[in-house]
């Protein structure tokens, strides 16, 4: 996949929401790649099975209690990175979620800003901390999930969550930009409906919709987005920067 035969060997991938869905399906990705695999979870117990599961295959793994919307959390969790391996090659901002389906007129305050702290503040939050030790290599790849939703507005009951993807679309195309000449790459992925334990906030209703309206007629798979993150990753797409790759089987919303 990379152009260079063991590219990923040696090089050290940070990840966040790497306990379950795209997350850890990146995380054996790479792990197979011989990278090391920093997992990062609000979930430990979770993050420390996939960093087991590293072990076992082959890699070296690190397990990091971490709550993205906590920046001292993140400082910490990326200084213990870095103590360990010496570098962070790639920054994987996996974590994110709707927190829960709701009408428009029906998302309260609390609940806009949850959305917007996991998904878009927990993304500053980890970009800022990593682009630092990015510079000083100079070189560096970060991949930011949005979504599809940034095109669609979102399934039924998921604007706010539609509008948080929007904005971390924009943000990898700000940071993209101001950071390329500097050899730090910044892209996002756009999937559709993943199979994935983030859909269960959704009502079969739903999820039967989601897999009737795409023409491939089901969802996408964690080690489909994985393996993207993977290639995005390696020197083979080094001129991939500042944009959104679609992953979405045919669909349109």
């Amino acid at each position: 996949m990379a152009k260079t035969p063991d590219y990923f060997q040696g090089k050290t991938l940070f990840i966040t929401g790497a306990a379950s869905g795209i997350g850890k399906a990146t995380a054996d990705v790479f792990a197979r790649e011989g990278a090391n695999v920093v997992a990062t979870d609000i979930d430990e117990a979770g993050a420390v099975s996939v960093a087991q599961s590293v072990q076992h295959a082959g890699g070296s793994g690190l397990a990091l209690c971490c709550d993205v919307t906590d920046r001292s959390d993140v400082d910490k969790a990326v200084a213990a990175a870095m103590d360990r391996f010496g570098s962070i090659d790639f920054l994987f901002n996996s974590a994110g979620s709707a927190i829960k389906r709701a009408k428009f007129l029906d998302i309260d305050e609390r609940l806009w800003d949850k959305t917007y702290d996991l998904n878009v503040k927990g993304t500053f939050h980890c970009m800022q901390a990593v682009i630092p030790h990015m510079l000083e290599n100079e070189k560096g790849v970060i991949v930011n999930m949005a979504s599809n939703a940034t095109r669609t507005g979102g399934a039924a009951k998921s604007p706010h969550y539609a509008s948080a993807k929007g904005a971390v679309h924009t943000l990898t195309i700000g940071v993209g930009r101001e950071f390329a000449g500097q050899g730090v790459r910044c892209l996002s992925l756009s999937p559709s409906a993943v199979d994935t334990p983030f859909q269960h906030i959704s009502s079969q209703e739903m999820l039967k919709a989601s897999i009737n309206g795409n023409p491939m007629n089901r969802m996408g798979y964690p080690d489909e987005i994985a393996e993207l993150v993977l290639f995005t990753c390696s020197d083979a797409c080094e001129f991939i920067n500042a944009d959104t790759l679609y992953v979405t089987g045919g669909a349109k919303a």
